[in-house]
Parts: C-alpha cells; sequence; structure tokens
C-alpha cells in the first residue's frame, strides 16, 4: 500500500480518499453505515485544543472522531490514482 496513510496523519484543511477501515467488526460497520466507505473524499477541519477528538466533513456532513478511531481509517492523497 504505497502513499497509504492513516486518517489521524492529516493535517487541519488537508483532504484524502478513504481506502479501507482496518478497525475491528463493530466499529467497522459503525463507520461504514455513517458514510466512510472507500472513495469517500474527506477533510480535517479542525482539532480540539488537547487533540483529540478532531472534528473532519465528508458527503456533507462533520463528525468528530477519536484519535483511536481514525488511526484505523487508511486513506490516499487525492490526487493519487
Amino acid at each position: 500500500m504505497t502513499g497509504h496513510r492513516t486518517l489521524s496523519s492529516l493535517a487541519v484543511g488537508e483532504e484524502a480518499l478513504v481506502c479501507e477501515i482496518e478497525a475491528d467488526v463493530e466499529t467497522r460497520w459503525r463507520l461504514l453505515d455513517l458514510g466512510l466507505v472507500p472513495g469517500t473524499r474527506i477533510r480535517v477541519i479542525r482539532r480540539s485544543p488537547l487533540g483529540d477528538p478532531v472534528l473532519y466533513v465528508f458527503r456533507g456532513t462533520a463528525m468528530a472522531l477519536r484519535q483511536a478511531d481514525a488511526q484505523t481509517v487508511r486513506v490516499r492523497d487525492v490526487g493519487e490514482a
């Protein structure tokens, strides 16, 4: 998976595309049900003062994710083939 990184590694204002979710089954299904599916474009809006959780926007919805959950989401750069 060259070039892939986790959602938690994105900086504020950065966008990426979701590749896969490597969480436990329950968390994976919860994120998929919320619309965080492969191919989804996601952007970091802001971090809380202590850095956790982080506010993301995707599919017209803003959602805060804990770092532990964001570390399970593999992403790639928007321009990457």
